[in-house]
């Protein structure tokens, strides 16, 4: 009986691209039978035997012998069994029943240079379910990356390079960090669109093309149970991102127990509906070949992404784990691994791996060193037949910032209207459209609010990859990851996404592993205080800048006028590329104003890359110091005039972004702040949790630390007690 899959479309005669670098036989152009319903198969029936474990019919995916394959895909169960028993914690179950997926993609599939993992032209992979990693990390590991056995022996031990969930900065061939569920099949989004557009501007007819890779991803029922993975599904769908193929390991499982408890729709259909290629395999255990066959179909149907539901049984192999909750999160235990041996037929000891399981393996290496051999030959003929085109695109991933790139930043006086920040933002990121390659981004369905559209360019599309803005809907979660994804896909692609400052709270997560990914993407957030006014409470932030000031590696700016506004983004763009005193890259959010400021003639962009500095009163030792930020910089400016006209010696400091403050010199920031001046005011239009640190136990901070209302904005702030003349009276 041939390999049973069903697939929700008709798939086009067409060349499957890439598949015959690697497929021994090839069924393109198949025509293959409508989706239908197909019956969960009774949890009784789910449960192996030794003598079932053996009937897989591998010998028609793959030319290894079917003995070998089948050793090669128990080595990945055991090694991430004995991993997980060797820590005493961690996920066994994942790993056990995707052990034949994972062969088939990594053996068959999927191409990658194990030496070169920064190879630009590889497919990419996204753990989506991070939970599994031990899956993950046996094959970098069998695959010949630089994953060690005694780094899969030191498991979820401090300092490994084996974590808990799949960390890109400290694991070889890892992508992207993954963790929270969901996040993974968003940053595939992210990862699959940023292809498509390096595709449509750099492949040119009559050369092989330079960008022509796919993105995998593989999810869990915990990951569909998340809303950000329908949100960026439903993006991928409609623009129609055909080489991402995502795998959904359905094995009826999560913590809880079975998620029949709480999750019984019908997750083909549902992707079906969102414009996805959706297929269902309905023994992703043992029926190899129709594994094999779907993501052949997938790869085949290049017009829509590619969603595969995988029925898999957890735990596979283990007499008495095997579908339960038991093996989602806790190791099998010495009894039952000794029994699960038995029952596969493993005869190997703890993490003893044969030596013919790392030949079989090694056949990756080779496809892959002279894929990117051929690749790089490409790109030098690309070069010579359009040098100006070639020379960008090797600027774009080497990570370089073109030469002179800032000079397009404009600078502003008294003299200059004053503005809203969220205007001189939208100057800014139509000056470095023109300079930087990479700049791309968008709104999340706010982009006239934000005022983030690039206007050289057209809006991101199916059939229109080439253009940069990006229409993201009423997507916030979903727009992070995707960003997050982009900005890790390769080193030339800046992304930048926009939406109401409040609106972090839907996409806090996806900021979160921003900074934790090191990801180098622009958090633009515009209607930063109460200032925005009539929308009220629910609208305005107050606790957020406090909360992203308290998150590790990323940068909170608020600047307050447009040479501060030209200093962030400067700042952005270099900690995009690490180029800041940690080496390391990371992302920047910045709250730009709805109501207009002044622009003044002491601030700077120099001032804003320290972080704070002396826009007033810095020839001498002040009586007292006024700090503030974005709009009520000018507020503070004002008192200070106020209190000098009575007498007082007052500085005024700009305060735009303190983790940038804080990396400075102790002699710098003494020079800013003076210990012996202890008489010091902050005001600024949000909570003022943290201020004290800088104001000291004598200070006074003046802010908001309840919910706002509705009504115009100078009402506002008189009724929130942020005014000039309360910053005169503390500083009195």
């Amino acid at each position: 009986m041939g390999p049973q899959v069903q697939t929700s479309c008709q798939v086009p005669k067409a060349k499957v691209a890439g598949t015959a670098r690697i497929f021994s036989n090839s069924l393109q152009g198949q025509q293959l039978a409508c989706r239908s319903p197909a019956a969960a198969r009774p949890r009784a029936q789910r449960r192996i035997t030794k003598s079932q474990a053996t009937e897989t019919g591998v010998e028609k995916v793959t030319s290894v012998d079917p003995e070998l394959a089948e050793t090669c895909i128990n080595a990945i169960r055991f090694l991430a069994i004995d991993a997980v028993n060797k820590a005493n914690s961690g996920h066994p179950g994942l790993p056990m029943g995707c052990a034949p997926l994972a062969f088939i993609m990594f053996h068959e599939c999927m191409l990658y240079n194990p030496k070169d993992s920064s190879f630009f032209n590889r497919d990419r992979f996204t753990l989506s379910a991070g939970h599994g990693s031990m899956l993950q990390y046996a094959m970098l590991h069998f695959s010949g990356f630089d994953v060690t056995l005694e780094d899969c022996k030191n498991f979820r031990q401090l300092n490994s390079r084996t974590p808990g969930h799949p960390e890109n900065f400290l694991t070889d061939g890892v992508e992207i960090t993954t963790g929270p569920l969901g996040q993974g099949i968003a940053n595939a989004v992210g990862i699959a669109a940023a292809e498509a557009h390096l595709a449509a501007r750099f492949n040119k007819d009559g050369l092989d093309p330079l960008v022509d890779h796919y993105t995998w991803s593989i999810l869990g029922d915990g990951c569909n149970m998340e809303g950000i993975s329908n949100e960026a599904a439903s993006l991928a769908g409609h623009w129609g991102l055909g080489k991402l193929i995502a795998i959904y390991d359905d094995n009826k499982i999560s913590i809880d127990g079975h998620t029949d408890l709480a999750f019984t729709e019908d997750v083909g259909a549902r992707f079906e509906a969102l414009g996805w290629h959706v297929q269902h395999v309905a023994d992703g255990n043992k029926d190899y070949p129709a594994i094999k066959k779907a993501i052949e179909n997938a790869k085949a149907c290049t017009d829509k992404p590619s969603l595969i539901r995988l029925e898999t049984l957890i735990g596979y192999g283990s007499p008495n784990k095997a579908n339960t909750h038991g093996v989602h999160g806790s190791p099998l235990g010495g009894e039952e691994t000794g029994l699960t041996r038995e029952n596969l037929g493993w005869k190997y000891g703890e993490f003893e791996i044969p030596k013919e399981v790392y030949d079989v393996y090694g056949d990756a290496q080779t496809r892959g060193k002279e894929a990117q051999q051929k690749w790089e030959a490409n790109l030098e003929e690309y070069c010579k037949k359009y040098p100006e085109e070639g020379k960008e695109f090797k600027t774009m991933i080497s990570g370089e910032l073109p030469s002179g790139w800032a000079d397009c930043l404009p600078k502003f006086g008294p003299e200059d209207k004053g503005l809203a920040t969220r205007l001189h933002s939208q100057t800014m990121l139509n000056a470095l459209a023109g300079v930087l390659p990479g700049f791309l981004g968008g709104s999340a369905d706010l982009a006239p609010s934000n005022m983030t559209l690039m206007k050289a360019y057209g809006d991101f599309q199916k059939g229109q990859y080439q253009e940069k803005n990006f229409r993201f809907g009423v997507r916030e979660h979903a727009m992070g990851a995707i960003c997050n994804g982009m900005a890790l896909h390769n080193k030339g692609l800046i992304p930048y996404c926009a939406t109401f400052f409040i609106f972090t709270d839907y996409m806090r997560a996806s900021i979160r592993m921003a900074a934790l990914s090191e990801a180098g993407v622009i958090f633009v957030m515009t209607h930063d205080s109460i200032g925005l006014g009539e929308d009220g409470p629910t609208h305005q932030p107050i606790e957020h800048l406090a909360s992203l000031r308290a998150m590790p590696n990323i940068l909170m700016m608020r600047p307050g006028d447009g040479n501060e506004t030209a200093g962030a983004y400067k700042v952005a763009v270099e900690n995009c590329r690490g180029i800041n005193k940690t080496g390391i890259p990371r992302p920047t959010v910045m709250a730009f104003s709805r109501q207009g400021m002044p622009n003044m003639s002491t601030t700077s962009i120099e001032g804003v890359e320290k972080g704070a500095y002396i826009v007033r009163g810095g020839d001498e030792t002040p009586d007292v110091i006024l700090m503030g930020t974005g709009s009520e910089l000018s507020m503070a400016v004002e008192a200070a005039e106020k209190l000098e006209a009575a007498g007082k010696k007052v500085r005024v400091v700009s305060f735009v972004c303190w983790e940038l403050f804080e990396e400075q010199e102790q002699s710098y920031k003494d020079s800013i702040l003076p210990p012996s001046v202890e008489n010091r005011v902050s005001v600024e239009a949000g909570s003022t949790f943290g201020w004290v640190k800088y104001t000291g136990a004598k200070g006074k901070n003046i802010g908001i630390d309840h919910f706002g209302a509705s009504g115009p904005a100078p009402a506002l702030y008189e009724w929130a007690g942020i005014t000039v003349d309360a910053v005169v009276k503390a500083a009195s």
